[in-house]
């Protein structure tokens, strides 16, 4: 393990081979049964201690991700307690995964929500415990068993959230954690037949993979992929609030962030002052070592990571970046840098750079203004800054994509639904339907 602040070795994890993964799965296929079998009532207990254990080490988990992905101190302690407040809010699932009784003749007719079974979930590295949480606890939540891959860079929050299941008393075979190559473990949650459902977030090109692989054995995926989200100025907003905002929705994590408003369209006629205002807030952007309770960046995750970044800002027509602590070399850091596209064909408008840099373009009016935010493969979210209540509903109705947010750049909350269109992915995430998705839904007749 590195620590992407430094660039220094701190660990290592050993990886999970073909045959260990073949076990893993194996354990989960005959946990399950005794599993789904537990009372709702039982099982929301259970689930609600896992909570509590992950809340008493918020502060562990924490510090491990600073160390481990470079996530700044604050964003990791909200990152661990996400992993709780999302196990708290699926506790509440069991008891109320509701089936129906529809109006039939000749008897009565009712429906139930049966788990799937083995569910394979793979994490990326960018969010190493929320992303794991959203997907384990509406799974477990709804009777079924985990096997949880985490990123080959970021294993150790998800190892340890492992170990405080098992504290936590959640049987074992569960809920297992295997770090390993998504070459490996990702691929055998793919091609085993006692996997019944395979939950990705990661690059769109693996996310294809995945789901063209699912389709031999007719399994079920949810896919939440990349994302070039735009950030919408108009004239009659609120230009301080847009633009001291902006360099956070994007520069966030580094930029490493799916969510990530990597677009920012300003109407014509403030496009100048905006870029003001916004040079002023990048600048003021404070890029911290992550263990600085001050830091609002870290640094990236890798040096390769570093060097897919650079080359999209090489050559382009920069405006002005911000600052990095320490020297060149000395670990994975990269400015806030905003740039000016070369048109809409431009790689560092089209491309999910995965990076803190962000583009900017002026647009003329409403349409072309949705036609700017629609010009793009993905659909992830997005954000519309306007005084005009109407407007912003029509441009919200306007904009392909699965979560906006009107003068905010709020993406995520977990009791809302979170996913994408186009080529963002596939099936919802979070929100009361979530653990839905974990089930098959039976219809039974019971002649009068």
């Amino acid at each position: 393990m590195l620590d992407p602040s430094s660039g220094r070795q701190f660990g290592t994890v050993p990886a999970a081979s073909l045959e260990d993964t073949d076990r893993a799965i194996t354990g989960a296929a005959a946990a399950f049964p005794a599993w789904r079998a537990v009372a709702p009532g039982d099982r929301a207990r259970l689930l609600r201690r896992f909570a509590a254990v992950v809340d008493a080490h918020v502060d562990e988990l924490a510090a491990l991700e600073v160390a481990n992905s470079g996530h700044t101190i604050g964003n990791a302690r909200w990152e661990a307690g996400n992993v709780r407040d999302v196990l708290d809010y699926y506790a509440a699932a069991p008891e109320r995964l509701f089936g129906r009784q529809i109006p039939v003749a000749g008897g009565l007719d009712v429906t139930f929500h049966e788990p799937l079974g083995v569910v394979g979930v793979i994490v990326p590295w960018n969010f190493p415990m929320p992303i794991a949480g959203w997907g384990f606890a509406p799974a477990l939540a709804a009777g079924n068993t985990v096997v949880l891959k985490p990123a080959e860079l970021t294993p150790l929050t998800a190892l340890r959230i492992g170990e405080l299941a098992l504290e936590a008393g959640i049987p074992e075979g569960v809920f297992t954690v295997l770090p390993g190559k998504g070459s490996v473990v990702g691929q055998r949650f793919v091609t085993h037949p006692l996997v019944r459902k395979v939950c990705f977030t990661g690059s769109t090109a693996v996310g294809k993979q995945i789901m063209a692989g699912a389709a031999d054995q007719v399994k079920r995926v949810t896919l939440e992929l990349g994302g070039k989200s735009a950030n919408i100025v108009f004239a009659d907003a609120d230009l301080e609030l847009a633009a001291a905002s902006a360099p956070g929705s994007v520069f966030d994590n580094a930029g490493q962030d799916c969510c990530a408003r990597s677009r920012i369209l300003v109407q014509r006629g403030v496009h100048d002052r905006f870029l003001e205002l916004l040079e002023t807030a990048v600048r003021d952007f404070r890029v911290l070592p992550p263990a600085d309770e001050r830091a609002q960046m870290g640094p990236l995750i890798s040096a390769g990571q570093r060097e897919t970044v650079s080359r999209y800002v090489s050559g382009a027509d920069v405006a002005f970046v911000g600052s990095v602590p320490g020297t060149p070399g000395d670990g994975f850091w990269f400015p806030p840098t905003v740039v000016i596209p070369r048109g809409t064909a431009d790689p560092v408008w089209r491309e999910e750079v995965f990076g803190p840099v962000v583009g900017v373009l002026p647009f003329d009016d409403e349409d072309d203004a949705v036609a700017l935010a629609n010009d793009s493969d993905f659909g992830l979210s997005g954000s519309i800054f306007t005084r005009d209540v109407g407007r912003a509903l029509r441009v919200a109705r306007g904009v392909e994509s699965g979560n906006l947010s009107v003068n905010s750049h709020s993406s995520v909350r977990y009791w809302t639904p979170f996913g994408g269109f186009k080529q963002s992915g596939l099936g919802r995430e979070l929100g009361p339907d979530a653990p839905d998705a974990f089930t098959e839904v039976k219809n039974v007749f019971f002649a009068g």
